[in-house]
């Protein structure tokens, strides 16, 4: 398994145009096994098959990479740690926080944490309207809730000026029209994911 998950993994990154060292492909790979393992008991993702975990969770993470700014992300509701784990494996010099209200899907958090050696990552076990959190310079979403929701719920961890990153499949046409003061919207970039057939947008909105 191990060795065609690598050529997947490589050749997606090739296609990203993302260079990455050894130790990051290898760090990336321990994590798709470490997901595998534990999905087996703890149900993180419905996704079932490691190589389609490389496309629609790992690669897709990545997608987003050339859009981060800043030295600080929380992602919210990051449920298996997505998009926030493999930020972390890439940019180590990002502090990467991970909030998720489910307990299970937070302890499997911290074995990764651990098991991958990711010194850059904090798990917080809470829910994003309760928590009280330092302000962060970008707070990602993955199909974590409607545009406003999100707004409502996590933009008060964001910087001044900070930015909200929301990852969406089709064209959110009719969210947008429900993005509230306090936000502005940036762009909607129409992302291709190596390995992806279905229509995959990230939404950027900009605080202030």
């Amino acid at each position: 398994m191990g060795d065609s998950l690598l050529e997947q993994v490589q050749q997606g990154c090739d296609e990203l145009n993302i260079t990455l060292t050894d130790e990051q492909y290898q760090q990336l790979l321990a994590y798709v096994v470490l997901l595998d393992k534990w999905n087996k008991v703890y149900n993180l993702t419905s996704v079932r098959d490691p190589n389609e975990m490389i496309s629609r969770h790992i690669l897709d993470s990545l997608a987003i990479l050339p859009y981060l700014a800043g030295k600080t992300l929380l992602d919210v509701g990051t449920g298996a740690g997505l998009p926030g784990i493999p930020i972390a494996i890439i940019k180590p010099d990002m502090t990467v926080t991970l909030l998720d209200s489910n307990s299970k899907k937070t302890r499997f958090l911290q074995q990764a944490k651990a098991e991958l050696s990711l010194s850059n990552v904090t798990v917080i076990h809470g829910r994003v309207e309760q928590v009280e959190l330092p302000k962060f310079s970008t707070v990602t979403a993955r199909a974590f809730s409607t545009i406003d929701d999100i707004i409502d719920l996590a933009g008060r961890h964001c910087d001044d000026a900070g930015c909200l990153l929301l990852m969406k499949g089709i064209y959110p046409e009719a969210e947008l029209k429900a993005v509230k003061d306090g936000f502005h919207l940036q762009d909607v970039m129409s992302l291709t994911v190596p390995g992806c057939d279905g229509q995959r947008h990230l939404v950027r909105l900009i605080k202030g």
